[in-house]
């Protein structure tokens, strides 16, 4: 007859005086992790023990039970309900539920307690995510959830977000198909179609890095820092029914607004709101834009004006604000760090002084009705307003409002009073949102000539090939010829038929970044520009009078200014199609006369203030250029520290390594010059960097648009 296998027996369980138990020695646990003996002891003070403790009796000399036990199993709980005893909160000898072990087992207690901590499983977080949210939906709110469990009301609302993550990538966690960050990467939104659709791509794709998926979900949205968010302001943005993203796990800037549509109306409506208060001044035209690229006033006459007298009250709170501020910064002048109260107020301050510096200029009433203004907003999303604009179709009107009047043609004139001198016609200003303003332009008929055109025609060249001898003769007629010439095209910008066919011609840059206008050279060509324009006469006559009196030095300082706004050293699309494009050994001659034109002044792009970043440069070329230009600038060590990045921190980490080092791309530096050949300059191949027809495929996903600057 087959023995029956014997039963498994469990070790019996009884309620023990806490004064009865003995932490053990044998315990395992060592090292603290986790919740703290504290909060596990207020956790058990709230809903009682949740396990029993294992516990095994103490035999005393003889082997017999002494009536106390060893608690190998179960420490934790132990320290908590001993300071749960210390606090008088549970009394010495309240029953603790416990398992009692056999005392002559062959099982030492110290496998009891390794054993209860290894085959211990831990929570799921996609379960304690769902049980957050059960318990919000059993009306627990965010605080009381977050005292119940020891974590911060923080952490509490990224469990409840990710929770909300589509069902179907949850599903994808739960079964290990995406890490935790992925999932975190997709709480940013809440439209569980666009998830999916981008947890599709990603995964197909391989570039499903959670930086990689934040910046697909947020792609179609407008940072929280962009100027125009910055202008309209998130609580008006809000209010009228935009949605801001957040990113509950890492700095988001403020979040992204997703509704761009939303957003451009609003700074819309807000740009022109203000562009009528402008109106009111009696402007011909307003122009508004949320930007207006490098050279947008290129083409128009700038006035001058002067800043506003300040009344008495003003100049008293001027000078009331002046002194506060020369005192807070003396009384703090050794701090090592001001007090935040005085930091803030000292911003105050100069915020109310900048305004008081950047008030508007007052403007001639007569030249007002025929000029404009350009309304934008700033980098720092503040409004911009640039008065005091003359468009070359108004320029006759404007010099016959603002002349000088004749004292005899005025006295002669009955009924002319000086106050109707003065006052300027009603009109209504032309606001434009977004384009240019039309203006009627009026088409004078011919003059009917004396003479037929013909006989003009032959006259003329007579007089023509008389005074080209003539001027070859006078150097100084030349030059004055020459540089009045020039100011017409660079400060009147009268692009008409002219006596002197010779001019410069102002590169427009049809490709250039953002911060092109903020950089170094772009703000010292405005300013020089603006110095020069406040002696540049405006008259063409007064004009050439005023270079004849013209010393030598600011001569050539100026003909050196005129000709600057002519310099064209930009790579271009090679036409190989017989169009109107460059041509190959065109662009070859190009780039060799700039070449030389940069080592006859000793160009430095360094010194020019142009520095590799992720947006510029580093960003935009594929991983291999990016380490050979950090290979190139800091070694081969420096380059293996970034090799096994994703291109985007990639790109980050060599801007980082690269600052201050002085490295240029090739199309930056100062390149040799071409020789001469037989006379004529050569017109070899196109350097190597420029020579492809298409830029280089990146080796990311991430689409990027062309830029003209260089083939990379």
């Amino acid at each position: 007859m087959a023995k029956a296998d014997q039963k498994i027996k469990m070790s019996p369980s009884r309620d023990i005086p806490f004064n009865k138990l003995v932490l053990s020695q044998s315990n395992v646990r060592r090292t603290k992790a986790g919740i703290s003996i504290e909060d596990l002891a207020e956790d058990i003070a709230r809903r009682k023990l949740l396990q029993s403790l294992n516990v095994r009796p103490i035999l005393d000399a003889e082997g017999q039970e002494s009536g106390m036990f060893d608690v190998p199993a179960g420490g934790r709980r132990y320290r908590a309900l001993e300071l749960l005893v210390k606090q008088k909160r549970l009394a010495k000898t309240a029953p603790i539920p416990c398992i009692v072990s056999e005392a002559d087992t062959e099982i030492s207690a110290e496998e009891d307690s390794l054993a209860e901590n290894v085959h211990r499983v831990a929570l799921h977080p996609l379960d304690q995510f769902r049980a957050f949210q059960t318990l919000r939906e059993q009306g627990r709110s965010e605080e009381d959830i977050a005292a119940i469990f020891f974590v911060s009301v923080n952490v509490v609302k990224q469990r409840l977000r990710l929770a909300t993550v589509s069902p179907k990538l949850l599903d994808v966690y739960a079964d290990d198909g995406m890490s935790l960050e992925q999932l975190m990467a997709f709480s940013v939104t809440a439209d569980h179609a666009r998830q999916e659709q981008v947890w599709e791509n990603v995964n197909r794709s391989g570039y499903d890095e959670p930086y990689q998926i934040r910046r697909v979900l947020t792609e179609r949205t407008v940072k929280a820092s962009d100027k125009r968010a910055r202008f309209v302001g998130l609580a008006a943005y809000e209010a009228a029914g935009g949605n801001v993203l957040h990113d509950l796990f890492e700095e988001d800037g403020g979040g992204w607004l997703e509704d761009v549509a939303l957003l451009e109306r609003l700074v819309a409506e807000k740009l022109r709101t203000e562009a009528e208060a402008v109106a009111a001044e009696g402007w011909k035209w307003i122009e508004v834009a949320a930007s207006f690229p490098y050279g947008h006033d290129h083409g128009v006459r700038r006035l001058d004006g002067q800043p506003a007298d300040l009344t008495a009250e003003e100049q008293a709170s001027l000078d009331a604000l002046q002194a506060e501020y020369t005192s807070l910064q003396a009384k703090f002048e050794d701090a090592d760090e001001l007090p935040d109260e005085v930091d803030a107020r000292l911003g105050e301050l100069e915020a109310a002084l900048d305004a008081f510096e950047n008030r508007p200029y007052v403007f001639n009433p007569a030249a007002i009705v025929h000029a404009g203004a350009f309304i934008s907003i700033d980098t720092e999303g503040s409004l911009r307003i640039e008065r005091g604009y003359v468009r070359r179709e108004d320029e006759t009107a404007f010099v016959a409002a603002t002349a000088e009047p004749d004292p005899e043609t005025a006295a002669a004139t009955p009924g002319a009073s000086d106050d109707d001198q003065g006052a300027p016609p009603a009109q209504r200003t032309v606001i434009t949102v977004g384009g240019q303003a039309q203006a009627d332009e009026e088409e004078d008929e011919d003059a009917i000539r004396p003479l037929p055109d013909r006989l003009v025609m032959e006259l003329t060249a007579h007089r023509t090939l008389a005074l080209r001898d003539a001027v070859a003769s006078r150097p100084q007629v030349a030059m004055t010829a020459l540089l009045h010439k020039l100011c017409v095209d660079i400060f009147h910008q009268t692009y008409g038929p002219g006596c002197l066919e010779a001019g410069v011609r102002h590169v427009q840059l049809p490709a250039q970044t953002p911060d092109l206008k903020e950089s170094p050279s772009a703000k010292s060509i405005m300013e020089r520009h603006a110095a020069w324009r406040i002696d540049v006469p405006t008259d063409d006559a007064a004009l050439w009078d005023w270079l004849v009196a013209l010393d030598n030095a600011s001569r050539l300082s100026l003909l050196a200014h005129c000709v600057s706004f002519g310099v064209n050293a930009l790579f271009e699309k090679v036409d190989r199609h017989g169009g109107a494009g460059v041509t190959a050994h065109g662009l070859r001659r190009r780039l060799d006369q700039a070449n030389r034109l940069a080592h006859a002044i000793g160009l430095d792009m360094v010194e020019a203030g142009w520095r590799p970043t992720a947006e510029n440069y580093l960003g935009r070329v594929t991983k291999s250029r990016i380490l050979a230009a950090v290979r190139e600038a800091k070694g081969e060590g420096a380059c293996q520290l970034i090799d096994h990045l994703k291109k985007t921190e990639m790109a980050k980490e060599a801007e980082r390594l690269l600052e201050d080092t002085g490295w240029l791309p090739e199309p930056l530096r100062l390149a040799e010059v071409a020789s001469p050949s037989n006379g004529t300059a050569s017109a070899g191949p196109l350097p190597e960097f420029l020579s492809g027809d298409e830029e280089e495929t990146s080796d990311t996903s991430e689409s990027e648009q062309p830029h003209a600057i260089a083939a990379e």
